[in-house]
């Protein structure tokens, strides 16, 4: 999809809204999925149409495992987003991430267990390529804008995503740094995977908030220690939003993500399951002739 950006944005712990937009509206969006954390936040940031939706609901009212990540992607894809930027509260896994920075996350190791992680199921199968899950362009524009808002960030993350709610043991933590992992967090997936099956260019910012639990003789994570970096955070964050709609090229130059159903669909057209094939009127309707 070339022309136009529409921007949405998800909103982690702490970024509850956007008061830069202009003419900004919340707005209900039914989707067939069940209910979005919340109403989203339409409005524009100069030229720039933007689709914001805090993933928590606002007042935090919804656990990691009770986000409805489907809805949400669904949602912004009604609401006519052609990209998504995702703003997630973390843990360090890394020296290199102290709390108060900021960094693209481009790779994820998913230890989730109870959440709906595709569109697409029995009726309509599909399969999508998921090797390198983000979308570079966008994290690039991200790490830019942090800097351009006055803060640190960097290039590059491995996010290891937990079901949660609870923080980690001191073990796993270990164990997660082991596996390569440099930032933990309970809500990218199956966000991210979710993002690509619905063909919107994706990208992670990470906040660190703490350092987990890995490290020897510190004390354990609390809320009130994240709470209080992430307000500090979210500040930031703010202003990153705004640098990096500003900073967007004035024409949107199509990407691969657009078509990343085009070989991913596997189930003959005979034996299409009607019921799910309506339900993907907003993700797939495109393989239909209905956008």
């Amino acid at each position: 999809m070339s022309g136009e950006w529409v921007i949405g944005i998800i909103g982690g712990s702490g970024l509850y809204a956007v008061d830069a937009l202009e003419d900004a509206q919340w707005i209900p969006v039914k989707s067939p999925f069940g209910e979005p954390s919340d109403e989203i936040l339409c409005g524009r940031i100069g030229d720039v149409q933007v689709r914001f939706l805090p993933r928590h609901g606002r007042g935090h009212k919804l656990s990691p495992g009770g986000v409805n990540a489907r809805a949400n992607i669904d949602a912004l894809k009604r609401a006519g987003a052609t990209d998504i930027l995702a703003i997630s509260a973390v843990g360090s896994l890394s020296e290199k991430l102290p709390p108060g920075h900021f960094v693209s996350a481009d790779q994820f190791i998913d230890q989730t267990r109870r959440r709906e992680s595709s569109f697409f199921g029995n009726g309509f199968v599909a399969h999508v390529a998921f090797a390198d899950p983000v979308c570079l362009r966008l994290s690039k524009m991200a790490v830019k804008a942090v800097a351009k808002a006055g803060g640190k960030a960097s290039e590059g993350a491995i996010y290891v995503a937990i079901e949660g709610p609870a923080f980690s043991t001191r073990a796993e933590s270990r164990l997660y740094k082991q596996w390569g992992g440099d930032v933990i967090g309970m809500t990218a997936m199956p966000e991210a995977k979710l993002a690509r099956e619905a063909e919107l260019p994706y990208a992670l910012l990470a906040m660190v908030t703490d350092y987990d639990a890995w490290r020897d003789g510190e004390p354990a994570v609390s809320v009130d220690q994240v709470v209080e970096q992430m307000h500090a955070n979210a500040a930031l964050a703010r202003k990153t939003v705004v640098e990096f709609v500003r900073a967007l090229p004035k024409t949107r130059a199509p990407s691969p993500i657009d078509r990343a159903l085009d070989d991913a669909v596997i189930t003959n057209p005979e034996k299409f399951d009607r019921e799910l094939v309506a339900r993907l009127d907003a993700v797939a309707g495109r393989l239909f002739g209905r956008r």
